[in-house]
């Protein structure tokens, strides 16, 4: 492989989103063996506001450390994408109302309406993998030796979608979730975060702990245990933890995700959504209130540090997970993270080319999975499942097949029946009409 280059090229599609100061404050951390030299933020007209506030915050934060990084900020993507080196994608296609719909919709059916679960995340990747797979092909263009590091949701079938449909292989789908459950599980164990290892294996938003480590040595079981009491959750801003029964739990005898309580507790979740959306609002709109915030502060001349509300934000550390990617493949570090990427065998009976979270080894050529082989049997049929709901999803988001997305939404488990998919795909595509041409 060729030699790294000695200055290094970001194009951050979505430049305007929220989460932008926590990557600029994860590049200037690492600039001593990162040599990022230009960061160019590039967004849609719509986000032109935020682009703007947020790029001279961005400003202001390399500016005060003192670091050699140029920022630009441009609404042609093809400009940002030339000669890049990293490609990162942070957006949301039809922005935080298009999420609102997706959350409130389902619910009118009994449905949960969750931004990357069931019917949500189903019509969140109908309107983004479209973008994704038009962003490849300018990559081709302009920029085809460089990395594809995506955590737009949802992250693995944006990866699968590009694994399988683009020419671009060099393609990470990043997740919070992993990181989120170190944290939790460090927290638990009353240790710090560089002390513990978990190793991941599932799918995005549906991955396990299969082991959990203090130092080396399995505390899996002691952690299971603490985990059945409603004090103790590894949880997240956007979900609400509700404690596991501990039968239940023991049988498992694996880690879950925060998002697993949709699936073994779908109908305390639609309950609680239900009841947050008609109280306070769907998460979309409390989120927007907290963005309505975080743009407030970020528009202070004085400001120029990623502020601590961030972390109030559902996918806090996700950049940081970015900085800590990138450093790894422009260094080959050969640690160990957890990332989607292509499965080549690590999953048995997952396809080789299908996109799975797995613990890698980070390399200067990419993540290598390490082997898992079968997953258990109790976690098993719950992940082919949302597998083939996945490749379902991509087929009709590629094609605009209405009898495709039919099937992809009543073979979600969250949904349970052909008719009322019916009912909620007719009223969603109506919803998102205009970001969805491929169904017209």
């Amino acid at each position: 492989m060729a030699q790294q280059p000695d200055s290094l090229k970001i194009a951050v599609i979505g430049g305007g989103s929220s989460y932008t100061p926590e990557l600029i404050e994860g590049f200037i951390k690492r600039h001593q063996e990162l040599p990022v030299r230009e960061i160019w933020l590039v967004d849609v007209e719509e986000g032109r506001n935020k682009l703007e506030i947020v790029g001279q915050l961005a400003k202001r934060m390399v500016e005060k450390a003192g670091v050699p990084i140029q920022i630009q900020l441009t609404l042609d993507r093809k400009k940002a994408l030339k000669s890049a080196d990293f490609v990162t994608t942070q957006f949301r296609v039809g922005l935080l109302e298009a999420r609102a719909k997706d959350e409130r919709i389902p619910l009118k059916y009994g449905v949960l309406g969750q931004e990357t679960n069931g019917p949500g995340g189903f019509f969140k990747a109908l309107r983004t993998i479209p973008v994704i797979m038009e962003i490849c092909r300018e990559m081709e263009e302009f920029c085809p030796n460089a990395w594809l590091i995506n955590f737009t949701n949802p992250a693995g079938m944006i990866t699968e979608a590009v694994l399988r449909y683009s020419n671009i292989k060099k393609v990470v789908g990043l997740c919070n979730v992993p990181i989120g459950m170190e944290m939790g599980a460090a927290q638990l164990m009353n240790v710090d975060h560089s002390r513990v290892r978990i190793d991941f294996a599932g799918l995005n938003h549906l991955v396990y702990g299969l082991d959990v480590y203090v130092d080396g040595v399995s505390v899996k079981e002691e952690l299971l245990k603490k985990l059945t009491d409603k004090e103790h959750s590894i949880t997240m801003k956007n979900i609400h933890a509700m404690g596991w029964e501990p039968e239940f739990l023991q049988a498992l005898n694996v880690l879950p995700c925060p998002y697993h309580n949709y699936y073994y507790k779908t109908r305390e979740m639609v309950e609680e959504e239900v009841k947050a959306a008609s109280e306070g609002g769907t998460r979309a709109e409390v989120v927007k209130k907290l963005e309505e915030e975080l743009f407030q502060l970020y528009q202070n001349p004085d400001l120029a540090e990623k502020p601590p509300q961030l972390e109030k934000r559902g996918g806090a550390y996700y950049s940081d997970a970015a900085c800590r990617l990138i450093h790894s493949i422009y260094t080959d570090k050969r640690d160990i993270q957890p990332v989607n990427t292509r499965n080549n065998g690590a999953i048995a009976g997952i396809p080789s080319e299908s996109a799975v979270e797995v613990s890698c080894m980070i390399t200067k050529d990419g993540p290598k999975p390490l082997t898992v082989g079968e997953l258990p049997v109790s976690v098993r049929g719950l992940v082919q499942s949302i597998k083939s709901f996945e490749r379902m999803t991509i087929e009709a988001a590629l094609t605009g097949d209405y009898n495709t997305a039919l099937l992809a939404l009543t073979i979600n488990p969250l949904v349970g029946s052909d008719k009322t998919a019916k009912k909620i795909l007719d009223e969603m595509l109506e919803a998102h009409r205009s970001y969805l041409p491929q169904f017209q």
